[in-house]
C-alpha cells in the first residue's frame, strides 16, 4: 500500500512538471513594437518602439495558466521624423523624462481556439494605468539551428490616448484635431526559450 502512495505521489509530481509554464524571453532583434495614429484626418503616421524587453510564460496545456509582461523605453520612439520625436518625447506627450518606460502586464489569457489568444491586461502610460486587450494569435513555434526553442506571436490593441493624459493637440479650421485619439498598436514578437541555469 505505501509503495502505491509513493508511485502515486511520484506519478502526480511529473504531472505537475510537465504541466508548468515555459518561460520565454522576447528576442528584441526579431520583434517590433509599432503604432499608427490619424494626422489632420489624412493619413497615419506609423512609429515603433525601438528599446523594450519582457517575458512570456506559456502553459500550452492551461493558456489561462500563461502570463505576458513586457516594459518598452519611450525615449526609443522612431516616427522616421527626428523633430516630430523629440516634440513625442516632450511634456506635451509622453514626458519621457518624468515617465520613462511604458509597462504592460497581462491578467487573463483566454484561449479562444485556433492559435488566437486574447490577453487582458494593466498597460501603464505616463503614471496612468488602464485595462487593455490584445487580440493575439500564437504564429508558430521552432526550433532554430542554434539549438534555442522560439515561439512567435502577433497581437494588436487599440487604446484612447486621452485615457493615459496625452492630450496635446490642435483644431483645424474645418473641424477636426491635429492628432488622432485612437492609436492602433501593433507587436510582432520572437521569443526564445529561457535556459536553465
Amino acid at each position: 500500500m505505501l509503495r502505491k502512495l509513493i508511485l502515486a505521489g511520484v506519478m502526480l509530481g511529473l504531472v505537475a512538471t510537465t504541466a508548468s509554464a515555459d518561460s520565454y524571453k522576447i528576442d528584441r532583434g526579431h520583434s517590433s513594437v509599432g503604432f499608427a495614429v490619424s494626422h489632420l484626418g489624412l493619413s497615419k503616421v506609423r512609429g515603433e518602439f525601438r528599446d523594450f524587453a519582457g517575458s512570456i510564460d506559456y502553459d500550452a496545456g492551461d493558456i489561462s495558466k500563461s502570463k505576458v509582461e513586457a516594459t518598452i523605453q519611450m525615449a526609443s520612439i522612431d516616427t522616421r521624423d527626428s523633430s516630430r520625436d523629440a516634440h513625442l518625447k516632450s511634456g506635451d506627450f509622453f514626458s519621457a523624462d518624468s515617465f520613462p518606460t511604458m509597462t504592460f502586464k497581462s491578467t487573463k489569457v483566454t484561449d479562444k481556439g485556433k492559435g488566437r489568444l486574447e490577453i487582458a491586461g494593466d498597460l501603464t502610460l505616463r503614471g496612468t494605468t488602464k485595462p487593455v486587450i490584445l487580440d493575439a494569435e500564437m504564429v508558430g513555434a521552432a526550433d532554430d539551428p542554434w539549438g534555442n526553442k522560439r515561439m512567435g506571436f502577433s497581437a494588436h490593441a487599440k487604446i484612447d490616448r486621452m485615457d493615459y493624459g496625452v492630450k496635446w493637440n490642435k483644431l483645424l479650421d474645418a473641424g477636426g484635431f491635429v492628432v488622432g485619439h485612437d492609436v492602433d498598436i501593433q507587436i510582432e514578437i520572437e521569443s526564445v526559450m529561457k535556459k536553465a541555469k
